[in-house]
């Protein structure tokens, strides 16, 4: 079932004694989570995800715009009426129940003919348990698991009534960086074997990059950008969203174009046909740098960085907007003795340009074709 929101808009009034007005939380957002995907809603924190999803999830009503499940209009239906399962960031779990009651207790809230009987709710909730791989801890109570496996207990009681849509909000950002690793592959197995339609609302864009069939980011509660994954990746729109993305994040210079080349700090880095003269933002991905003698681009290094499968550069750029810039390299690149000063030519596909003045996307003629 397809989620589409159409002109999904929001506004809170403004708190605080003196605070006169609204505040906008989502703008006219539009976009459609299309069947049985898992989509990734992004964006740093403030942006409008959660407030997004509380909309879906009927926990907010929209200022203006709908809300469509399917062909049907939810946006005035009550949450429990719109079949949505919804996991907290913080679990949300009951602590004085044990793991099979916190998953039973939906089921147990159902009224007259929705309500199944108890061996049916039984039986749906071990299933729920065993999707989720909990079912050797169902009499233990909340404080007795780790932080994933009360994750999973979350996971299967929002699972447990059969829900239309899934909505996760930040579900692993309570999670250690091996758990989140372990528990977001769980959450990707889980979905495509259910086969819900599912929201994942993360700040964490290598988390949302790495399970989600399709990403939408968001910026102060407007849509900047939407595709799949690695298309965005690949094809930013604007600077935000070439730097929301990528670990390490792309390398902003300040730089000029003139006559079809781009200039940085003065000196001719790469052929740019078709970018209009004018200073601009020239981002380049750090694995957009290739080491070669004869390079146009010359950077002052601090240290190379052995990291195995890769290696990383770190040096420092005139033009570059930060204090340091990094490019990831294979090992074999690096063929000869590095001085003080390593040179790079630059990959086109992974330079991108932007307008200084509003940094969105300027096209070169590589770009288009």
């Amino acid at each position: 079932m397809n989620i589409t929101l159409q002109g999904l808009t929001k506004r809170f009034p403004a708190r605080g004694r003196k605070a006169q007005g609204e505040t906008t939380a989502v703008q006219d957002l539009t976009f459609t989570i299309p069947d049985g995907k898992l989509v990734g809603l992004l964006g740093p924190s403030g942006c409008g995800k959660s407030t997004t999803l509380n909309m879906i999830c009927g926990l907010e009503t929209p200022t203006s715009g709908q809300i469509f499940f399917g062909e049907e209009d939810v946006t005035r239906l009550p949450p429990e009426l719109r079949g949505v399962g919804m996991v907290f960031q913080n679990y949300a779990l009951y602590p004085h129940l044990t793991v099979l009651q916190n998953i039973l207790f939906p089921l147990e809230n159902l009224k007259g003919a929705a309500r199944p009987t108890r061996a049916q709710m039984r039986e749906k909730a071990l299933a729920a348990a065993k999707l989720v791989q909990i079912e050797g801890l169902l009499d233990r109570r909340p404080k007795e698991l780790s932080g994933g496996q009360q994750q999973r207990v979350a996971i299967a009681r929002a699972l447990v009534k059969t829900p239309r849509v899934l909505l996760l909000d930040e579900p692993l950002s309570n999670l250690d960086a091996r758990l989140r690793l372990q528990t977001r592959e769980e959450i990707c197995k889980i979905q495509k074997k259910t086969g819900i339609t599912t929201l994942f609302v993360t700040h964490d864009q290598e988390e949302a990059m790495s399970i989600s069939d399709f990403i939408v980011v968001m910026k102060d509660g407007v849509l900047m950008q939407q595709g799949q994954p690695q298309q965005v990746y690949d094809d930013p729109a604007s600077l935000f969203v070439a730097k929301f993305l990528g670990t390490p994040p792309i390398n902003v210079f300040a730089g000029d174009v003139k006559g079809g080349m781009l200039l940085l700090d003065g000196q001719k880095a790469l052929a740019v046909p078709g970018a209009p003269d004018g200073p601009v933002w020239a981002g380049i991905r750090p694995e957009g740098f290739v080491p070669a003698a004869d390079g146009p681009v010359a950077c002052g290094l601090n240290r190379v960085e052995v990291l195995g499968r890769d290696t990383s550069i770190v040096c420092t750029h005139p033009a570059c907007q930060t204090d340091t810039l990094r490019a990831i390299v294979r090992p074999e690149e690096l063929t000869g003795p590095v001085g003080d000063t390593v040179r790079f030519a630059l990959k086109p596909d992974k330079v991108f340009l932007f307008g200084r003045e509003d940094e969105l996307r300027i096209r070169t003629d590589a770009a288009r074709a």
